[in-house]
C-alpha cells in the first residue's frame, strides 16, 4: 500500500495544530508569572485582539500580542498601555509594509519606548521624528508625542528609505538615522532585533 500524500487541507490543518501547540506553550510559560495569569490582563488581551485588524486572523493576533507583550514588559510596565502600543505598532508597520519586529527594534534604539523622548537634535517621540516634517506635510498642530501620529510618520519615513535603497535595510536604517556611511546605528538596531524581537 502506498503512503497517503498530504493534501493542502491536511497540511494547513497540521500547520495550525503546530501553531496552536506553540501558543499553548507560551500560555504555560506566561502562566508561570503572576502578571500574565492575571484575569485583568486576559481581558485586556481579548480587547486588544478584537480591535486588531492588521492580523490575518484572531489566533495570529493572540499569539503575537501575548509574545511581544512579554518581551516589552521590562520597558513598558503597564499591561493596558503595552497591548495598545503593540496593536498600533503592528497596524502601522503592516500599513507601511514593514516587519513589526523591525519597527520594535527601531523604537527600542530610538526612544526605549518613551513616547515623550526628545533627542539632542530635537527629534521627538517613539520613533524620534523631526518636528519639521509636520510643517512639511501641512499639519503643524499635530503632536509627535501622540503615538499614532509618531508611528504613522516614522513607519512612512522608514518605508520611503527602504524603497529608495531598493530594500537594502542596512542603508535604509542609516538614512533614517541620518548616518549614511556609518554602521553604528544600524548595528544597534540589528542587535536589538536579534536580542529581543526576532522570531528566528
Amino acid at each position: 500500500m502506498f503512503p497517503c500524500r498530504p493534501t493542502p487541507a491536511s497540511t494547513a490543518t497540521l500547520l495550525r495544530l503546530s501553531v496552536f501547540l506553540v501558543f499553548l506553550c507560551l500560555l504555560q510559560s506566561a502562566a508561570a508569572t503572576e502578571e500574565l495569569s492575571d484575569p485583568g490582563l486576559r481581558k485586556l488581551l481579548i480587547e486588544a485582539v478584537e480591535q486588531s485588524d492588521s492580523f490575518q486572523d484572531r489566533f495570529d493576533a493572540e499569539v503575537w500580542l501575548l509574545d511581544m507583550s512579554r518581551r516589552l514588559q521590562p520597558m513598558v510596565s503597564d499591561p493596558a498601555q503595552r497591548l495598545e502600543l503593540l496593536r498600533r505598532i503592528h497596524y502601522e508597520s503592516r500599513r507601511a509594509e514593514l516587519m513589526p519586529e523591525l519597527v520594535l527594534a527601531v523604537i527600542e534604539v530610538e526612544s526605549r519606548f518613551d513616547r515623550f523622548a526628545i533627542s539632542r537634535a530635537g527629534a521627538q517621540g517613539l520613533m524620534q521624528v523631526m518636528p519639521f516634517w509636520l510643517k512639511e506635510i501641512g499639519r503643524p498642530n499635530d503632536s509627535l508625542f501622540n503615538a499614532r501620529t509618531n508611528l504613522r510618520m516614522g513607519c512612512t519615513i522608514l518605508r520611503f528609505y527602504m524603497d529608495k535603497e531598493k530594500g537594502n535595510m542596512t542603508r535604509a536604517l542609516a538614512r533614517y538615522n541620518g548616518s549614511l556611511g556609518s554602521y553604528k546605528y544600524t548595528n544597534k538596531v540589528y542587535r536589538a532585533l536579534d536580542r529581543r524581537w526576532s522570531n528566528y
